[in-house]
Parts: structure tokens; sequence; C-alpha cells
């Protein structure tokens, strides 16, 4: 017997508390946190089940996928197409939206994900995760069309994401605080363990992978150099870095501690034309969602993450995110050098 709240009752009772809910977008909420537990589950077995190492494919981005790529896509597809609460859904892995089946009715949301984020780290056995964000369907919803996921993170209904850890947790907003929920594996429910996250607004730790230094732009290199210099440097104070290589370990890490983690703009993108390494749609937009709603900064470096409006499906942007302090400096640094740069 357990004495604490499944995600289930969490999400009822806040239902409850909107005047007018159909259950609509419990339910939906249930269909995802039915997917992560089996995606959970595959993960956590591995290379018992023959599911690591290349799918010898690629995604619509050119990254190679993995076998369990491919495989959690299908199991978000199939638990979230049947049930009536959803228009599409737009995946990572995708090139174009998923409509629901004729087969199936069709409902006022709208679902993007990344199935695993982190894919390449289950090889070597290092936390993954999944990411989701869910939109209102604007408009007629028989067939919707690209255009009609392009919208700001503001419009978000809830995000949030699943991490396949030592214990797998299920994190997540709906807009009112950052609650999180652990499996409880003996008898298959999320148990609410963490509420009302919040990120500390100061931080002596940062995440970014340093081997890309030398195409940093200058506000970046600013910031490390000063992080790098320690108690001896401007900032006076000693700090830590971290690099995982998955964003959700990376926020987990931030929500539970504080942080500030950054994949920002360089010029090897800028070189290939890209404006940015990770997903507007799939990651930043509900990590934004999340590091926000828990009292964080998610900025672009010159933008607020949730303000930009998308032009794409897979539109990639800039993404500092974390402990409110750091996360405005480095963003005071954009506007000084872009300042000077256009005097």
């Amino acid at each position: 017997m357990h004495n604490g709240t499944t995600i289930t009752q969490f999400i009822i009772e806040e239902q409850r508390k909107i005047e007018g809910a159909t259950g609509d977008f419990t339910s939906l909420l249930n269909d995802i946190v039915t997917a992560c537990k089996v995606i959970s589950n595959m993960v956590n077995k591995g290379e018992l089940i023959g599911v690591l190492g290349s799918a010898g494919s690629e995604n619509v981005q050119g990254e190679t996928q993995k076998k369990l790529d491919i495989l959690t896509n299908e199991v978000f597809l199939r638990s979230n197409e049947w049930a009536g609460h959803l228009s599409a859904m737009a995946s990572e892995e995708m090139e174009e939206i998923y409509g629901i089946p004729s087969q199936y009715p069709r409902g006022k949301y709208l679902l993007t994900f990344d199935p695993l984020d982190g894919s390449s780290n289950t090889d070597v056995n290092v936390s993954v995760g999944t990411i989701f964000s869910i939109l209102r369907c604007p408009g007629e919803r028989v067939c919707p069309n690209r255009d009609a996921f392009l919208q700001p993170g503001t419009q978000q209904v809830a995000a949030g994401y699943a991490l396949y850890g030592p214990s797998t947790m299920m994190v997540l907003t709906t807009g009112n605080g950052v609650n999180g929920f652990t499996l409880d594996q003996d008898i298959g429910e999320f148990i609410l363990t963490h509420s009302s996250m919040t990120i500390p607004e100061d931080t002596r730790e940062f995440a970014i992978n340093c081997s890309n230094m030398r195409f940093w732009e200058p506000p970046v290199k600013r910031y490390v150099d000063e992080c790098l210099a320690g108690a001896e440097g401007p900032r006076g104070e000693d700090f830590n870095m971290r690099w995982i290589a998955s964003m959700v370990a990376e926020v987990h890490r931030i929500l539970t501690r504080g942080g500030i983690f950054m994949y920002p703009l360089d010029a090897k993108m800028k070189a290939r034309g890209a404006e940015g390494k990770l997903r507007l749609m799939y990651e930043a937009n509900p990590m934004g969602f999340i590091i926000e709603q828990a009292g964080g900064v998610a900025s672009t470096g010159r933008e607020r993450i949730l303000a930009v409006k998308p032009r794409d499906l897979h539109q990639r942007v800039p993404v500092i995110l974390g402990s409110r302090n750091e996360v405005e400096r480095v963003v005071a640094y954009h506007a000084e050098a872009d300042s000077e740069a256009a005097a």
C-alpha cells in the first residue's frame, strides 16, 4: 500500500478546480503517462530486449537514429492516437505532422514531443528522457496542418518530461507551478514526491559543452571565462561545471538544486545557416515553460524563448535557461555586446 498522491489523482483534483472542464485534458495526460511508463520499461531493459544501438537511419534533422528513437516514437503515436483527445501530433523524429487516423475521433489538442531526448546516452547507460508539450488546436480541428502547431510557447496548455534515471520521474506543469512524480515500479504508479518545485535564483554551477568554446560568441565566452576564473576572478566565487548531453537530465538537476544550462548560438552554427542546436517546439518551449513556472528564466540570449514565434516545425534556437540571476547576467552580456557592435 502507498499513502501518496498518484499522478492520476493529482490531475483529476486539478481538473476539478477548472469550471466547465470536460475531462479531455485529464485523459490526454493519462495517455501520455502510460506512454512514458512503456518507454521507461524499454529503456530499463535495454540490451536484454535488443533495443540498444543504431537503427542505421537518420531523422529529419540528419541525426543518426538509435533503435530506441524509432521504437519510442511509435509508442507515443500508438498511445495517443486513439482516444479522441488530439487533432494531430508532431515529433522531433518525423518530418511531417501525424494526423489522427480516420478511424479515430479527433479532439481539440495538439501534442508535440521528443520521444527520447539524449538517446545517444542509452548505449552507455546514462540518463535519458521524454519531453512533451500540449497546445490547443486553433479553429477547425478536422484536418490541421503544420501551421496549426506554429504557436509561441506562451500558448502551451501543459508541458512536461519523463526522466529515465536511477528512478523514473515525471515532471509536469499546467501553468500552475511545477510538480514531480516518481514511478513506484511495484504498483506501476507515479507518486507525487516533489511538490511545488522551485529553482534557486543564484547558483554556482553551469552546464555547457566546452569543446565548442572556440566558436562561442563573446558574451558566452565572457561569462564562462568569469566562472572558470573562480574565487580569484571578477565573480569572486568558485563554480562547478556539469555536462550530461541529455537536456532532460540537465534541466532536472537545475530544478532540484539550481544551475544554468547553455546551448548558445556559435560561429559553427552560423556558418551552416543554423539558428541554434535545440528544437524550439520539442525541447526549448516545453523546457522553457517548466523553468519559468519554477521561477527560473529561459532565453535565447536575446529573447524570451516562450515569446519566439515559430516559423517552422523543426526550427532551432539558442537556449540559455536556469537560475534567474545567472541567466539574466548572460542576457545582459549579450545586450552589452550587441550595443557595442551597433555603435
